[in-house]
């Protein structure tokens, strides 16, 4: 083969970088060099290891350390703290305890007593596979490119033609203690070899420094890829197109309409957060004509199907006749079947001590002519979920076009989702978060009260939506917020609250982004200050467009996508003191502060019959980091008073009762307390939060 392929993984070694690094540090440097490409291994999956010589903390001698990674890292991000380390003389005296396949778990828990310098990184099942290999750096990956050869029918065949004889090949055997033993008995047969294709399941490849074994990798999965390159050129993928995807902005759409729904139906054991891709992978094989059967034989490494399921649902839309109103309408039963088909599964696979069946919905559907959607208990895994998902098309196009793609046998996917190892991984996760799984947008959120609350949510663990009109505003406290926690629960969307398209747009992109909605928090302000004979129809229609219309705008869409869902919620209305008590110089602001709050009774009386509560939060004289305190508003209530801008705070600080200052903090706390389910029999309420303001006192 004298012709490259242009999806070649590119050498990303600087010498430069690396000329001063310790064993462990290049160990490092290697495998986020590996982990930062897709196409080389997805997120947590794969590992690697290093045998260093390290000075034991007892004896002060030279020892020889295994650095592996540990459980529930991720190569392309991980620290040294990653690694775990284990005395490889411990690890080598382990095979006189082995007693055979059968109980081949029970070695797992020894590894705990190779612990090298009390590391508390968990050492992982695939320890062993790197342990025993007669090589001083191993890397063990899952690039889409070997998979596809190591998930043909005859993928012993390909990996010969592919690589002669310089790379082995084992057949399909679950990672354990067992499949250690066999990488050692083919690497130690075979001195010659510079790897071993692991059958359904991926590529180890070793070198005797950090930097070859990096360039052995790349070089063994960039021939795969050439090959395969060359052999599928001008061949269409899966049995060519049957369907016609629709434009970006009706994928999106339909996404939208699809996605909530979904959810509401498929969140009863656990609150679902979706994910929607219609990456030009996903539409090729989401539109192909081999579509259905492909689906069917579910995903064949490991890794891809423990984050997907064994198997999609592939959802009857016709996107030629957009038949969406009648696919909604069978969701039911298309659930059902595949409920009852998981179920079966279950039932044929079942041994005497299996874990309880889990949630038997779907965590990957294909949605023909609009693309993949994911749904998980948060955000990340179900982007994740989606990102394996495509790992997974892309190694079906390679082995379905060279070869026929084969599935894992199912008792064997079985044995692996739930392995018992696995459910006690399950076991140890940290419980939730209180408002993990739940979805918020949050309007104005660029202020001060709008980012105090998407703060106070986010802490929490929610995923938030924010919305502010003032773009600039919206993409900085966006990006703070992201840094603060994390680039999966934060999404920013410019919305002007008296445009109706506007609004509507806001919503659908919420629904796309995250699959639903839970919380709304109308938060939106504007405050001016006037005499009633010098207020402006213009000043009061403002004030109404956006503080009345504006608010009806939001809670009517958001009210749909709830009603869509069909799950409950809760909308907080951020209204004023002002709603209660009139003030002079004020009547736009006060009135269409007063229609806010009767606008949240009315939700709640329309909202109960589907579980959807509304309350509201008034606060008073909230200075610090309020937007509408910024400008004029300011200078008039100064002015009313009688005082100067800066005695402002002051004065509303002794005018309350508890003599305390309103921060946009406080205002936070009481909206959380409303949408969380410690308010749960609450609905139509009215929530002070003031310091203490006499006439505002609601009985």
């Amino acid at each position: 083969m004298t012709q490259e392929s242009s999806n070649q993984i590119p050498n990303l070694w600087d010498d430069s970088q690396t000329s001063k690094m310790t064993e462990p540090d290049l160990l490092r440097y290697r495998s986020n060099l590996l982990g930062s490409d897709m196409r080389v291994t997805n997120y947590g999956g794969g590992n690697t290891s290093a045998k260093i010589d390290c000075q034991d903390p007892l004896t002060g001698d030279q020892v020889e350390v295994l650095w592996v990674k540990g459980s529930g890292g991720d190569i392309g991000s991980m620290g040294l703290d990653g690694f775990a380390t284990l005395y490889m003389d411990k690890l080598r005296s382990l095979k006189g305890l082995y007693r055979g396949l059968e109980h081949e778990d029970e070695m797992v828990g020894y590894l705990l007593h190779c612990t090298f310098n009390l590391n508390t990184r968990a050492a992982s099942i695939d320890t062993p596979l790197h342990a025993y290999l007669p090589h001083k750096h191993v890397d063990h990956l899952h690039p889409d490119a070997v998979i596809a050869i190591a998930a043909s029918k005859n993928s012993r065949e390909l990996t010969e033609e592919i690589y002669g004889d310089e790379i082995g090949w084992l057949p399909w055997l679950r990672p354990g203690y067992q499949l250690g033993l066999e990488l050692e008995k083919i690497a130690t047969a075979k001195p010659h070899l510079k790897g071993v294709v692991l059958e359904a399941h991926g590529l180890f490849t070793w070198g005797e420094s950090s930097k070859a074994c990096y360039e052995t990798s790349l070089k063994m999965i960039n021939r795969a890829q050439t090959w395969l390159d060359q052999k599928l050129q001008d061949k269409p993928a899966f049995g060519g197109a049957i369907t016609q995807s629709l434009g970006a902005g009706k994928r999106r759409q339909v996404a939208a309409q699809l996605m909530p729904v979904i959810r509401g139906k498929t969140s009863s054991r656990q609150r679902q957060i979706g994910h929607f891709n219609d990456a030009p992978e996903v539409l090729e094989f989401v539109n192909s004509a081999e579509l259905t059967r492909l689906a069917e034989l579910g995903t064949s490494c490991p890794d891809h199907f423990l984050r997907t399921k064994i198997k999609p649902l592939v959802v009857d839309y016709d996107p030629a006749g957009d038949n969406l109103d009648a696919v909604i309408a069978g969701l039911d039963e298309q659930l059902a079947a595949y409920n009852r088909d998981y179920a079966a599964y279950y039932e044929r696979c079942k041994r005497d001590n299996s874990p309880a069946m889990r949630d038997s919905n779907p965590v990957i559907y294909l949605v023909p002519g609009v693309g993949m959607l994911s749904f998980a208990k948060d955000k990340a895994t179900a982007r994740i979920a989606g990102e394996f998902y495509i790992n997974a098309i892309n190694v079906m196009r390679g082995a379905s076009g060279v070869s026929e793609y084969m599935g894992l046998p199912e008792q064997e996917a079985f044995d692996i989702e739930y392995w018992l190892l696995e459910e006690a991984k399950l076991q140890r996760m940290p419980k939730p978060k209180p408002m993990a799984g739940r979805i918020a947008m949050v309007t104005g959120g660029a202020g001060g009260i709008g980012q105090a609350t998407a703060a106070r949510l986010l802490d929490d663990g929610a995923c938030v939506m924010l919305m502010d009109i003032d773009a600039e505003a919206l993409t900085e406290t966006t990006e703070a917020l992201t840094t603060q926690y994390d680039k999966d629960r934060v999404r920013g969307v410019r919305m002007d609250v008296t445009d109706e398209a506007g609004v509507v747009q806001a919503m659908r992109e919420t629904a796309v982004e995250y699959g639903g909605l839970d919380i709304v928090v109308s938060n939106a302000g504007i405050a001016s200050s006037a005499p009633l004979d010098e207020t402006t129809l213009d000043l009061w229609n403002r004030n109404h467009s956006i503080l009345s219309t504006g608010y009806f705008l939001v809670a009517r869409e958001g009210f749909k996508l709830l009603k869509a869902q069909n799950m409950g919620g809760n909308m907080v209305f951020v209204a004023s003191k002002n709603g209660l008590v009139a003030s002079a110089n004020a009547v736009a602001y006060c009135t269409a502060k007063a229609a806010e709050i009767q606008l949240a009774r009315c939700v709640a009386l329309e909202g109960a019959p589907l579980g959807i509560r509304s309350n509201v939060v008034n606060p008073d004289a909230v200075l610090r980091g309020s937007r509408i305190w910024t400008g004029k508003w300011k200078e008039e209530r100064a002015e009313a008073y009688d005082l100067s801008t800066d005695d402002l705070e002051e004065h509303y600080r002794k005018r309350s009762l508890l003599k305390l200052s309103v921060l946009p903090e406080d205002i936070a706390e009481g909206i959380y307390f409303l949408a969380s389910d410690a308010s749960a029999k609450s609905t139509g309420n009215v929530l002070n939060v003031d310091a203490g303001h006499a006439p505002s006192f609601t009985r």
